[in-house]
């Protein structure tokens, strides 16, 4: 687990405090038209508190990212709204960090130039984009690796820039589209473990995407289950965890029961769609 009670939060996060509020209002997705349209997402809301960490749980296909990127302002809802802090989602902005499960960081730049490049294209100087980078670095544990380019880095390692990078803007929400999923056992632990530090000290919103209902159940404060495609809110479970949350919590009863519940309301769903697939 990365130290970061040991470093000092970036003062600019403290403008975030009470921001990150979420709404999404009767959307639905659509793509295309007519006969060969695809429904991805059904009717939907979902009312997400400043400060949550909510993880979005379902089978694949289900349209959890295509929900994700409609918050993120990558995708426009066809019928709906979603706001942040009551302001319509009309594109991508600032106020929302995303990270996804490929790393997408610029392979020609170094480490420190891709956290300092979010901060210098919102008009920062070179020093003060600088000074964010290694503000950000040193709170994902990667400062003595500034100069290094992401292909000399590991997965673990490239997806803690990422996370950074995403930060470096002093977002109010940050979104994350199954971010560990390619990573190993071990790493992941380690990087579900680390999000859940910088989270605890940085406050802001977070709207995780995995299909892996026990890392939904460790990091979650809501699981929010979808149906098969087209996906919508099927359940929305509190996890009554305590936290700090800690690994050998996953023999606790209040664990046992949220995976149990998620378990079984996920494989029934995958048999659904299952079932349409081949129909």
């Amino acid at each position: 687990m990365l130290d970061v009670l040991k470093f000092k939060k970036p003062e600019n996060a403290s403008e975030n405090v009470g921001k990150g509020q979420i709404k999404i209002e009767d959307v639905s997705i659509t793509f295309g038209k007519g006969p060969t349209a695809h429904h991805a997402v059904e009717t939907t809301s979902i009312d997400i508190q400043a400060g949550e960490f909510v993880c979005i749980l379902g089978p694949s296909g289900c349209g959890k990212s295509t929900l994700l990127n409609a918050i993120a302002g990558y995708t426009n809802p066809t019928t709906g709204r979603v706001t942040v802090d009551d302001v319509e989602v009309k594109g991508p902005g600032p106020d929302r960090g995303m990270v996804f499960q490929q790393y997408s960081l610029l392979p020609w730049k170094t480490v420190y130039e891709n956290v300092a490049f979010g901060p210098k294209m919102a008009g920062m100087t070179r020093t003060e984009s600088g000074s964010v980078a290694n503000t950000f670095l040193g709170l994902v544990g990667l400062k003595k690796f500034g100069n290094r380019y992401p292909a000399e880095l590991s997965g673990g390692m490239q997806q803690r820039v990422g996370i950074a990078r995403a930060l470096a803007n002093y977002p109010s929400v940050l979104l994350m589209d199954e971010p560990f999923g390619a990573l190993d056992a071990q790493t992941r632990l380690m990087m579900q473990e680390s999000l859940l530090d910088i989270w605890r000290n940085f406050g802001t919103t977070v709207v995780f995407i995995t299909h892996d209902v026990d890392e939904a159940v460790f990091l979650a404060d809501r699981v929010l289950v979808m149906s098969a495609a087209p996906g919508r809110i099927i359940e929305d479970v509190k996890v009554k965890l305590p936290r700090p949350r800690s690994v050998d919590m996953s023999s606790s009863p209040e664990y046992i029961e949220a995976r149990q519940f998620c378990l079984e309301t996920i494989r029934a769903e995958s048999r659904k769609a299952f079932a349409e697939q081949n129909a």
